[in-house]
């Protein structure tokens, strides 16, 4: 099934179990699907958003929430760091199992050997090669400056 089916289909699951949390996040990340649709449509595209980029706009929303949660907790109000984190864990039903730090690491050394990369110069290419492969289930921000110790 696809991804946006999966998600609309839980959304009316959530609306008829009438779980508020879930249904609240669910709409969130159905409203930031929809916002890239209608950007993608302004720039010709008729389908709207691929897979890729619906698994993108997960990625980016977790990742908001986890940094949200944070600041959350450093200013002291952890009724609301735990309300990010369950949001977290919502959209994190839809991703794909994250790479550990181990397997990361095997995944930039083997696109790093499949671009023949030897120099910082190269490091678009893998990160172009990762992001294809690995899209949802690595966070390039930590997996960046691993390619840049590697390369340099």
């Amino acid at each position: 099934m696809a991804l946006r089916t999966r998600i609309s289909e839980d959304l009316k699951q959530a609306m008829r179990d009438k779980a508020a949390s879930r249904l609240s996040t669910l709409r969130l990340v159905n409203a930031a699907i929809k916002d890239k649709d209608i950007a993608a449509r302004a720039e010709g595209n008729d389908d709207g958003v691929g897979e890729d980029e619906v698994l993108a706009i997960l990625g980016k929303m977790a990742k908001q929430r986890n940094e949200s949660a944070r600041a959350y907790e450093e200013g002291g109000r952890l009724d609301l760091a735990e309300r990010e984190r369950e949001e977290i864990a919502i959209i994190e039903e839809y991703l794909p199992r994250q790479l550990s730090a181990d397997e990361s690491e095997k995944a930039v050394d083997a696109a790093i050997s499949e671009v023949g990369a030897s120099s910082i110069r190269d490091m678009g290419k893998v990160m172009g090669i990762l992001k294809d492969r690995y899209a949802g289930q690595m966070d390039f921000g930590r997996v960046g400056p691993v390619v840049k110790d590697r390369l340099g």
